[in-house]
């Protein structure tokens, strides 16, 4: 059997008490708008050729996957992307930070497109390169400054993972966070870490795999003075996490992870480590969207698994693997709404006029912040183990 409906609400279809009041969830994403798209995404497409090689997140519509050449998360994308020197435009089926990246790591006459630039991420957004300048100047008043390492996660801005290359520190994905978080901390005899921008993902990683306590972590919550800390806790504190989070995994709860435990017996609890700490504890297990994957497609028939990450992927994997139970870890949680303004649409316009000759929506990163940004991905890449993806 297969789903990723829970007996509850079916994807906002209804009214929850205690859903996010001020969010809607208009239920199943709709066709493409013009049968005809299709077609004219192939045409593009093959006029192309191997002048263009486009990437899909894993989170993406099927009707843009279908026409991915590789699919997977962030930073394997932008790396693939790099592994093909050849290919003059990159079609970055993503979000805005990854297009970044890919601008990054390609070569300087390669030209990355992302087909809506509307289409953002907000975890990304919550750190602001001002925001972080403005906290380091409180971290450098509390004397604490010199002994901060500055960790941010692929989930950033470029000029986010600059300021962590020109300031000693170093971008970690979701798999490397705590080799990441161990070479920070030896940086340093006295070191802390300023963890940007997933609170999450930080906390997650620093108690559970690290050893160290929740009194160890601190929040700076960018909108009040001083981070809403006072600087004894500045200096006591070994990691200052920055206030930010996904809007799709943070909204996981434990309670539904109680529902389904005793609503489907066996069931398996399967989530990201940008999900609450609470969730975390309560699940089987925590691991990165390809983790997920893999684990899926090595799980034994008859199992019955919960997974908490973006729809568009459990989805995806319910219909891949029907002799497997796999159920969507929420009620009224909707698609990742940035993500899913790359639509087909917009896919096919970018592409038909990449074939008439004319580039649009080029994301290009000045080559100032390029280059500091590429130190602190070096840096990344570097740390021993090398398991980079999301």
């Amino acid at each position: 059997m297969t789903t990723v409906d829970l007996p509850l609400l079916p994807l906002g279809r209804g009214v929850d008490p205690a859903s996010e009041r001020g969010v809607e969830c208009p239920g199943d994403l709709p066709a493409a708008s013009d049968p005809a798209l299709v077609e004219r995404a192939r045409a593009a497409k093959a006029a192309l050729g191997d002048r263009v090689f486009v990437l899909g997140h894993h989170y993406q519509r099927d009707e843009v996957i279908q026409f991915a050449d590789v699919t997977g998360d962030s930073f394997k994308l932008a790396r693939d992307a790099a592994g093909r020197p050849d290919a003059e435009f990159i079609v970055f089926c993503g979000v805005h930070f990854m297009a970044e990246s890919a601008d990054i790591l390609t070569a300087p006459d390669q030209k990355v497109i992302l087909p809506d630039l509307a289409a953002g991420c907000s975890m990304a957004d919550m750190a602001r390169l001002g925001q972080v300048e403005s906290a380091w100047d409180a971290l450098t008043a509390a004397g604490v400054a010199d002994s901060v390492v500055p960790v941010t996660y692929m989930n950033s801005s470029a000029d986010i993972k600059a300021f962590c290359g020109r300031n000693g520190g170093v971008v970690c994905t979701s798999s490397n966070a705590e080799v990441a978080l161990e070479w920070a901390y030896a940086q340093k005899p006295d070191a802390k870490v300023l963890f940007l921008p997933d609170q999450h993902l930080g906390r997650n990683t620093a108690v559970l795999k690290m050893g160290l306590s929740l009194d160890d972590c601190v929040v700076w919550n960018p909108l009040k003075p001083n981070g809403g800390l006072t600087a004894e806790e500045l200096r006591d504190a070994k990691m200052i996490l920055w206030r930010g989070h996904c809007s799709v995994h943070g909204r996981f709860s434990p309670d539904v992870v109680d529902e389904l435990r005793a609503s489907i017996p066996d069931v398996q609890i399967l989530v990201h480590p940008e999900c609450q700490h609470e969730v975390v504890l309560k699940a089987d297990l925590v691991g990165s969207t390809e983790f997920i994957i893999k684990t899926i497609e090595a799980a034994s028939a008859g199992s019955s698994w919960a997974i908490g990450t973006e729809l568009n992927l459990v989805k995806r994997l319910a219909a891949a693997h029907p002799d497997k139970r796999i159920t969507f870890l929420d009620k009224t949680v909707c698609y990742c709404s940035t993500m899913n303004r790359i639509d087909l649409p917009h896919l096919v316009w970018a592409m038909e006029n990449l074939v008439a000759g004319t580039v649009v929506n080029q994301i290009q990163v000045d080559p100032e912040t390029e280059k500091w940004a590429l130190v602190a991905l070096q840096r990344m890449l570097d740390l021993p183990g090398r398991s980079h993806k999301d």
